[in-house]
């Protein structure tokens, strides 16, 4: 293992500007060391990334201070079988035919509304005008919430992951997020009590009303699992539409190959999902002494899995570093659940519950926009450039096309 001051730092100015050639060298060079800016062990090789996911001795005990200051204790912090029942009482509304019953129309609604507002004006800041609030205002109609409060949500939401980055340790930001905490607390507790006594034929009345073995969630838990819902829910399909649409737009050919057969969707996603990943790191804790690539990773450890690095190693994809919709080592078919090759939603037990939902808001966004938009093309002069170092996506993504009047 090696803790050599010469390696990149995740934490540099420079390091965001192109982490994916930071990443070549520590694949190479130093594919486990401890970082001392984040008190962790950076791992960036894929097998050692698939494992932290799937192997059982990497837990989630690093949640505790990580998500539970600002979320409340979430699902995710759980394991056995109470992580087991927890799940068993939220995963049902995020697949099969609930989600495509009951909530595609909430997608397709919320989808149809932000495009409406540009899809006459021949031009749009796909970012701004849509990717960001798309996936939130869809989660605050599934949960059944006044839809006059869209923005305070999007506050939150841009708090909570702005906590959740922030891996230099802000002490603003960590304050704005403990303060969205208690608004969210104080928003919901009510709403959560009331639906309780009355239910109706959404989300939150679902969970509140939702029962396995004598087991039911409590306030409290539905409640952090609302702000984990928006985190989770919000920026992989915010960051993945956005960067969908920046990904084919530079590959004129596969655009035109969407364009052509929709049922490529699933495939352009996927692989975004690979080569320009969300969320580019997730940490873990081994509760033993772990070897892996590079050396032994300390009980007890925070383990930072770099998603972004794993998701271009060589050893596992061919030509790790170039967009390919067509490309035969992604399986398509299950890159969204818990056997995907890519790491983006991470693997096994705490495999991401929300991956069908951000599958489904995907293929609907970028049907909806293809319609909208059958000649879209980058504006003059624009130039997308990515962001982000824990989650990262493109800053802005201005568009034009001809209205379809």
């Amino acid at each position: 293992m090696t803790t050599s001051p010469e390696l990149p730092d995740i934490l540099a100015d420079g390091f965001a500007a192109d982490p994916y050639s930071a990443y070549g060298v520590l694949r190479e060079k130093a594919p486990l060391f401890w970082h001392e800016g984040t008190q962790s062990y950076v791992i960036s090789r894929y097998e050692d990334v698939a494992r932290a996911f799937r192997d059982p001795v990497f837990t989630t005990a690093n949640y505790d201070w990580q998500l539970e200051p600002v979320h409340g204790r979430t699902i995710l912090q759980l394991s056995g079988r109470e992580h087991a029942v927890r799940r068993g009482l939220v995963a049902p509304a995020f697949r099969g035919d609930e989600l495509r019953d009951k909530f595609l129309p909430v997608i397709e609604r919320n989808a149809r509304t932000l495009i409406d507002d540009f899809r006459d004006a021949g031009k749009v800041e796909l970012v701004g005008q849509f990717s960001t609030h798309f996936p939130i205002n869809v989660i605050v109609d599934m949960l059944g919430l006044d839809q006059a409060d869209h923005a305070r949500f999007q506050r939150w939401y841009t708090s909570i992951i702005a906590f959740l980055g922030n891996l230099a340790q802000d002490p603003e930001v960590a304050e704005a997020g403990l303060r969205t905490r208690e608004e969210l607390a104080a928003y919901m507790l009510p709403i959560i009590a009331r639906r309780r006594e009355e239910p109706g034929d959404d989300l939150l009345s679902r969970l509140c009303l939702a029962e396995i073995d004598g087991t039911r969630m409590s306030d409290e838990d539905i409640k952090a699992f609302v702000s984990l819902l928006l985190a989770a829910g919000g920026e992989t399909t915010d960051k993945a539409v956005s960067a969908l649409f920046a990904n084919l737009l530079a590959h004129p050919d596969q655009l035109a190959a969407v364009q052509r057969d929709r049922e490529l969707i699933p495939r352009a996603f996927a692989e975004t999902l690979r080569y320009s990943p969300p969320v580019h790191m997730i940490m873990r804790q081994p509760a033993e002494d772990v070897a892996v690539t590079g050396g032994t990773i300390p009980a007890g450890s925070t383990v930072t899995c770099l998603i972004g690095a794993a998701n271009r190693d060589p050893e596992r994809y061919r030509d790790p570093g170039r967009f390919d919709i067509f490309r035969d080592d992604l399986t398509t078919t299950s890159a969204f659940s818990a056997a995907a090759d890519h790491l983006a939603f991470a693997l096994g037990r705490h495999f991401c519950v929300g991956a069908l939902l951000a599958k489904t808001e995907i293929e609907v966004g970028t049907n909806m926009l293809l319609d909208a938009m059958p000649d879209v093309r980058l504006a003059a002069g624009a130039d997308p450039v990515e962001h982000g170092v824990f989650t990262r996506g493109p800053a802005r993504l201005p568009l034009e096309f001809t209205p379809q009047g």
